[in-house]
């Protein structure tokens, strides 16, 4: 389990971003795969997700995890689902203490945020499209509705796929510089003629800073640079592999 410094000494705050290490899974799996999307064995996959709110001090039925499907959409919790039922959105908000926010990921930016004044927590998931379509404000912004502060929240983005392994194509920039031409500083030219390397958690933590956000820190791992430690959606790619797990990152007020 990694933690943020950023969300460490909030009061009333648990989290924790977890690795692909200390679980039960095997093979593609090895070893702590939260997600019941990939084909592993779900007996061990709920296993593993046990042992993540254990290692928050949760039980498993406090968790909250979403269909997630790299939209600006988002939704406040006041009880976890069951399994089968999860809303299709990107983003989680709650005050309701004992409920863990989870977010899936395999490469895309987990962000756990925090205004412990005002008991809000919130998760979201920003891959690139959910990214530049407005999640991270999406979730900013519903926080705000239920009492945060932009000014008080505690924000970290997690481990994700890093600039030096995340080659896109020549048409991926303009989506960002339609957005704003000084988006360009987080794009720089490939060793392949026409393709850039993307500064995906550079992005992430310029919106959370236009956003006003008081307190932000973006962890320094690459999960697909980083075989023995995360899962890699382009690493599997790659490889040739045919699945991969899922890192689950958690926030919670604790009970």
């Amino acid at each position: 389990m990694i933690h943020a410094d950023v969300l460490k000494d909030c009061p009333r705050v648990c989290h924790g971003f977890f690795t692909r290490q200390g679980g039960v899974s095997e093979g593609l799996y090895d070893s702590l795969n939260c997600g019941y999307g990939s084909n592993d064995d779900p007996a061990r996959v709920t296993e593993n997700r046990t042992r993540v709110l254990a290692a928050i001090g949760l039980p498993a039925t406090a968790l909250a995890t979403a269909y997630q499907v790299h939209s600006p959409d988002v939704i406040e919790v006041d009880q976890p689902w069951p399994r089968g039922e999860a809303p299709k959105v990107d983003a989680m908000v709650t005050r309701r203490p004992g409920i863990a926010l989870g977010i899936l990921t395999a490469d895309c930016a987990p962000i756990l945020l925090a205004d412990p004044e005002a008991g809000v927590v919130g998760a979201a998931h920003a891959g690139w499209r959910g990214a530049v379509t407005g999640v991270i404000e999406a979730v900013v912004n519903r926080m705000t509705k239920l009492g945060a502060d932009p000014a008080r929240i505690h924000a970290a983005v997690g481990p994700c796929i890093r600039q030096p392994s995340y080659e896109v194509g020549p048409e991926f920039p303009q989506p960002f510089l339609a957005q704003d031409p000084l988006n360009r500083e987080f794009f720089v030219a490939s060793q392949r003629d026409g393709r850039f390397m993307f500064d995906l958690p550079g992005y992430v933590a310029s919106r959370l800073r236009r956003l006003g956000v008081g307190a932000m820190e973006a962890l320094a791992y690459d999960t697909c640079g980083e075989a023995d430690r995360f899962f890699s959606y382009r690493r599997t790619t790659l490889r040739g592999e045919k699945d991969y797990g899922r890192e689950l990152s958690v926030i919670a007020l604790a009970p």
